[in-house]
């Protein structure tokens, strides 16, 4: 069973960066498409960006270039750099396997973007 666990939110003003990571369990982390998700409230939980095993990377939404996502295969573990943040971004971000496993869900990492 693959388990994820996101940390590196917090509070940031309106253009400061931020650097959210996952870390995840499981022998087979190498060969899975992994993914960065958000919800806001209100709205169903949505893609951010994916990453292959081969570490393409793909935007559903990018920030028009601010957000980039890597990976470490030798280090189970996939993180989102979100530069200059924007007040509408403000939200629990969760990473999980991508299409989602939905028992692999974790607590997410929420991200808050105010002054």
């Amino acid at each position: 069973q693959v388990q994820f666990v996101e940390s590196g939110g917090g509070l940031v003003q309106p253009g400061g960066s931020l650097r959210v990571s996952c870390a995840a369990s499981g022998s087979i982390f190498r060969i899975l498409t992994m993914g960065w998700y958000r919800q806001a409230p209100g709205k169903q939980r949505e893609l951010v960006a994916s990453i292959t095993s081969g570490h393409i990377a793909n935007y559903a939404y990018s920030g028009k270039g601010r957000f980039t996502l890597s990976r470490d295969n030798a280090k189970n573990t996939v993180a989102l750099q979100m530069n200059t943040l924007k007040p509408e971004e403000t939200t629990v971000y969760y990473c999980n396997l991508s299409p989602p496993s939905s028992p692999s869900w974790g607590p997410g990492t929420p991200v808050t973007v105010s002054s």
